[in-house]
């Protein structure tokens, strides 16, 4: 079987696994421990990144006519690839933040959103925190606005609860006083008539006089 149809399932799997790909990184491996190897793989495989070394030359004919073909410089030496097709940032994040502990683990170069980066620019873009952390971030700055106005409400409901409840004992004392009224206008009735009863004993003062 020829080399090239050898090469060709290989590139074909590099070609489909960028296709659709946020970012991908470049790094070189060399001098990492079995275990480091191992636990870096489960550190990457935990965020959905797709990690595999693969041979230079299979990458660089996957890379063809791509965005990650500005990556064909940085194509020396032992290379692995890191690929994310949900977070554009994860691979760098998770990258740099392993390259802490195992200084090793050396970061070449990345594509990141279709702009190229060298290994500066990838560990500024591993600065940038995951859309997790950005969606909680939001999240909490809208939630304590919330709980506040939520807070005056709810004291407010309690205050206008006990202003409600206030006025019915008022009722109450101010019933006597509706039903005072009509015995006053009755006690006033006999002063009205009283000019008329003493009309008689004028004229009948006056009658002797004529």
């Amino acid at each position: 079987m020829a080399k090239v149809e050898l090469k060709k399932p290989i590139v074909d799997e590099i070609a489909s696994s960028i296709k659709d790909a946020q970012s991908v990184v470049l790094v070189d491996y060399r001098g990492l421990t079995v275990e480091q190897d191992t636990q870096l793989r489960k550190t990457l495989r935990e965020n959905n990144i797709t990690y595999k070394v693969y041979k230079n030359t299979f990458m660089n004919f996957a890379f063809q006519g791509t965005d990650y073909e500005a990556l064909k410089p940085y194509l020396e030496g032992p290379s692995a690839i890191a690929i994310s097709t949900e977070d554009a940032t994860a691979p760098a994040r998770v990258l740099a933040k392993f390259a802490k502990t195992a200084d090793k683990l050396e970061i070449k170069a990345g594509v990141v959103e279709g702009v190229m980066y060298d290994a500066n620019g990838i560990n500024e873009i591993s600065k940038i925190p995951s859309r997790e952390e950005l969606l909680s971030k939001m999240l909490g700055s809208i939630k304590s606005p919330i709980s506040n106005l939520a807070r005056v409400l709810n004291q407010i409901a309690e205050k206008g609860g006990a202003a409600n409840c206030e006025p019915a004992p008022k009722a109450e004392e101010e019933a006597p006083a509706e039903e005072a009224a009509p015995a006053a206008e009755t006690a006033e009735a006999p002063a009205e008539e009283a000019p008329a009863a003493e009309a008689p004993a004028a004229e009948t003062a006056e009658a002797p006089a004529e």
